[in-house]
């Protein structure tokens, strides 16, 4: 009970010294602060359907952050998402025009499909880290670039991604947009439309947080993340483990970019592929997963968070301080959140310290 009084008072503290820097940093600009975090909670939730385009983006953050959770419960360093769900989103946009057929199951087959395409890219990583001994922190990393250039080089070319010149008007490099009705359904509650993807990733949130924490399967990861030579004498094959979770990782990821692409509407390039097209998600899913510690529930809370500050930026302007000042506070917020596990464990350390002094 005490130990959890510490942990609350901890994080009070730090987003309370964070919101504070963030209010000086405005004022010191030319602005002032209780405008601009008007405008943020207008934009995020408060405004006439802002609440439901906040967790639209929420959902591809949370999808991104479970990945991320997996591939870190084994141990292993995955800093590649923005790059797997890039692919992700460029399978997903070319199997669903190759293949066709009728919308829900052309749907399906997008998000399969995406879900495959990050895996893939994530699974490069993976046998350079078990069979080459390459790094997966570098791996992942420079993975990133090849995949940008590989959507670039497909969005140049229309037997991949390109769409036709009827279809793209004045635009160069941008694919063909989805049908209506291959699109992932937004239904309407309470005046805000709300992507289906949204409960999908909160299901696959509680999905993920149960394997890990009530089966063999996950068991196996965390013993692996935490003592990887016990964990191979007890019989648990590094490389096994090791590439299923970072494949499921990537596949997360690759998940968020065909949700993105099918259902991000003007969010997310407007059911198109376009440069640019992952606008920071996979970066920033990264973030989530890092503020919520790697718990799968945490990650739903801090995904929407982090969406607010997304979706909140665009009323900044109105307020005359530059819509980026939003970045600072997310930093700001973000080192708030990481303050307090790191106090804790020096406080671990130190009291175990004195302990085994005492005893000598």
């Amino acid at each position: 009970m005490a130990r959890g009084a510490e942990w609350l008072v901890l994080y009070v503290l730090s987003i309370l010294v964070a919101l504070a820097l963030s209010a000086v940093l405005v004022e010191t600009t030319g602005g002032s602060w209780r405008p601009v975090m008007t405008a943020l909670v207008d934009g995020s939730v408060r405004a006439p359907g802002r609440w439901g385009e906040t967790l639209g983006s929420a959902a591809p953050l949370l999808l991104v952050a479970l990945g991320t959770v997996i591939s870190g419960r084994a141990g292993l360093v995955n800093i590649g998402q923005e790059g797997q769900l890039l692919m992700g989103a460029a399978f997903a946009t070319y199997f669903s025009f190759a293949l066709g057929g009728p919308g829900p199951i052309n749907l399906v087959v997008l998000l399969i499909f995406g879900a495959v395409g990050g895996a893939v890219w994530a699974g490069i990583a993976a046998v350079l880290r078990f069979w080459r001994g390459v790094p997966e922190v570098l791996s992942t990393l420079l993975l990133v670039t090849v995949a940008g250039q590989a959507v670039a080089y497909g969005l140049g070319r229309d037997w991949l991604l390109l769409a036709s010149k009827a279809n793209r008007g004045n635009r160069n490099q941008v694919s063909e947009q989805l049908a209506t009705g291959n699109r992932l359904p937004r239904p309407d509650l309470f005046g805000n439309e709300i992507p289906l993807m949204v409960f999908v990733a909160v299901i696959l949130a509680v999905i993920v947080a149960l394997v890990l924490t009530r089966t063999v399967w996950g068991f196996r990861l965390r013993m692996l993340g935490h003592n990887p030579r016990t964990a191979q004498r007890a019989g648990v094959s590094m490389s096994h483990y090791g590439v299923s979770a970072l494949m499921i990782g990537g596949a997360f990821a690759g998940l968020a970019g065909a949700s993105m692409f099918a259902g991000g509407g003007f969010s997310f390039g407007n059911y198109r592929l376009v440069p640019g097209f992952s606008t920071n998600i996979g970066w920033t899913g990264l973030l989530v997963a890092l503020v919520a510690r790697e718990k799968a529930v945490a990650a739903i809370v801090v995904a929407f968070v982090f969406a607010a500050l997304r979706t909140g930026s665009g009323f900044v302007g109105s307020t005359g301080v530059a819509g980026r000042i939003t970045d600072v506070v997310q930093g700001l917020l973000v080192l708030a959140l990481l303050i307090p596990p790191a106090v804790m464990f020096l406080r671990d350390r130190r009291r175990a310290r004195f302990a085994t002094t005492a005893r000598a």
